[in-house]
């Protein structure tokens, strides 16, 4: 069972990103790209959170102290949350098809899509993101994992911002429209 523990998150993670990888095949030609400085502006802070939730220890005792006791309940429980906000993500990126891109872009012939998880939140992937991370934080149970989930929400709230900028100036009307009817990051939270 210690093997289960040790690797099921690794193996999340990791299988997330192998799919992540070849789903990128297939995306539209970009129009208009992000530029590099604003994207180390939350592509760094994300890595950041990833490091804060992998490493073995971090600088700050306080961040390595447990926020709670262990118990096995809590890693499944755990586990479950960070499944179910993986599985959202790659929802949300098969509604996307070739509209996806990792970096803030216009796509030729961009479609603005509001089916499927579109429905329920207008950026599904990085909601499913923050689910994932606060599962994955669950699991370490430190508080530096506390600080993970406020870095990686800071770093897509920025991002977020940014696409929805862009989004606004591709699709006026229609992408205010679709603002007003389906809330950003929590469903049923306007």
């Amino acid at each position: 069972m210690s093997l289960v523990y040790r690797f099921l998150f690794p193996a999340m993670w990791l299988s997330w990103a192998a799919y992540w990888w070849l789903a990128s095949r297939g995306a539209k030609p970009v129009a208009r790209r992000e530029p590099l400085g604003s994207r180390l502006l939350h592509v760094l802070p994300l890595l950041l959170a990833f490091w804060l939730l992998w490493a073995k220890r971090v600088p700050g005792a306080f961040l390595n102290e447990r926020l709670f006791p262990w118990a096995p309940w809590e890693f499944w429980v755990a586990a479950f949350v960070s499944a179910a906000g993986v599985l959202f993500t790659v929802w949300a990126r098969v509604h996307l098809g070739g509209n996806w891109s990792g970096i803030v872009t216009i796509k030729h012939d961009h479609e603005l899509i509001a089916n499927g998880p579109y429905a329920i939140v207008r950026h599904p992937i990085y909601t499913g993101l923050l689910v994932a991370f606060i599962g994955t934080a669950m699991a370490r149970g430190e508080w530096r994992g506390v600080l993970a989930v406020l870095v990686a929400w800071w770093a897509l709230w920025r991002k977020l911002r940014l696409e929805e900028r862009w989004m606004a100036e591709c699709f006026g009307q229609q992408y205010e429209d679709y603002c007003q009817r389906v809330p950003a990051l929590v469903p049923f939270w306007k």
